[in-house]
């Protein structure tokens, strides 16, 4: 069974194809590359070896002749979606570009299994579609909220995907929401990179620790959390990969809307997270402390119930263990895939 990844070149999407590589023979990724690095793909194909054939095509998903080759050209099952633009700052500047990539390019997506006959889908949502609930641990069963274009980009995605799935019971749709990945692979081959200056926390440390950003900048010490700074839910990315893999097992057979928090069902503050990083480099984090940032809460964590009942999954890495493999990868690669791009 061939599996197609969308964003395969991406930072979730290149560990999703790891793990994909334990059970797959054939995976073939499309990315546009316009966020990630050519090296990544030949970087995937060193780390699975010649029992796995990695093909890729490079290609925009807003592309509906390019998918429809695509799919008459590979024999292919089900999709894992991962080709989206996640910058919420980003969003608030350009809500159209988010708007055309994230909704329009699923459409096109999804038309194009359509007219291919593939109806097993698994999408990369985001618990930003959440907005900003004051209650944690929050459930799938929370109402959707999202403050931003970015959430509203993926709300707007599970709305039609829900739409979708009831128009056609062919379609088996397993929907992913994500808290906040962290970590690479344990080889230090592929990570976190993004373009410009990091609008997460993890990657923005893991700069400071290199030396290529002065020091990392704390939105508010006042929250009322054990240290006064904001508590949130970090996952690690091969955990995360994994949880794509049951979704995908769980879908066959099984026609429909699924909904799963993906996170570690446990909340650690900012301070946690630099203390984590200093112990698992042994670098210093310089950092200052600011004013609250407009919209930010004191704390948000999932509740995993759903997804360690149903897929049967569950969350292994540890903070420290996230901040190791994160400096595994920046210190092994302190300018990224810089010489790539």
């Amino acid at each position: 069974m061939c599996v197609l990844i969308t964003g395969g070149g991406g930072y979730i999407g290149s560990h999703v194809v790891l793990a994909l590589a334990e059970t797959q023979k054939q995976i073939v990724i499309v990315d546009s590359l316009e966020n990630s690095s050519s090296s990544v793909i030949s970087r995937l194909r060193e780390l699975v070896g010649d029992g796995v054939k990695i093909d890729f095509v490079r290609a925009d998903i807003c592309d509906g002749p390019a998918l429809d080759r695509l799919f008459k050209e590979y024999d292919i099952k089900s999709v894992i979606h991962l080709a989206g633009y996640k910058s919420v700052a980003e969003s608030v500047e350009d809500p159209v570009k988010y708007y055309r990539n994230n909704f329009s390019g699923t459409l096109s997506l999804l038309s194009a299994m359509r007219r291919a006959s593939i109806f097993n889908l698994v999408f990369s949502s985001s618990a930003t579609v959440y907005g900003d609930t004051a209650i944690s641990p929050i459930s799938e069963a929370a109402p959707l909220n999202p403050v931003n274009p970015y959430g509203r980009s993926k709300a707007f995605v599970e709305f039609m995907l829900q739409d979708v799935s009831v128009s056609d019971p062919r379609w088996a749709i397993g929907v992913l929401r994500y808290f906040n990945p962290v970590g690479a692979h344990f080889s230090g081959r592929i990570g976190e990179d993004p373009l410009g200056v990091p609008n997460n926390l993890v990657p923005f440390i893991s700069r400071v620790a290199v030396g290529r950003l002065e020091e990392l900048s704390i939105w508010g010490a006042d929250y009322p959390t054990p240290d006064g700074t904001g508590v949130r839910d970090y996952v690690h990315v091969m955990d995360l990969a994994e949880g794509h893999l049951a979704a995908l097992e769980y879908i066959y057979g099984r026609p429909g809307f699924h909904t799963w928090n993906l996170g570690a069902g446990i909340g650690y503050s900012v301070l946690e997270v630099i203390r984590a990083f200093e112990q698992a480099s042994g670098c210093e984090i310089r950092y200052r402390v600011c004013a609250r940032r407009p919209g930010d809460i004191a704390q948000s964590w999932a509740d995993t119930t759903k997804a360690n009942s149903e897929l049967q999954w569950k969350a292994r890495a540890g903070l420290y263990q996230m901040m190791k493999d994160t400096w595994n990868w920046q210190g092994r690669n302190p300018d990224g895939y810089e010489q790539s791009r």
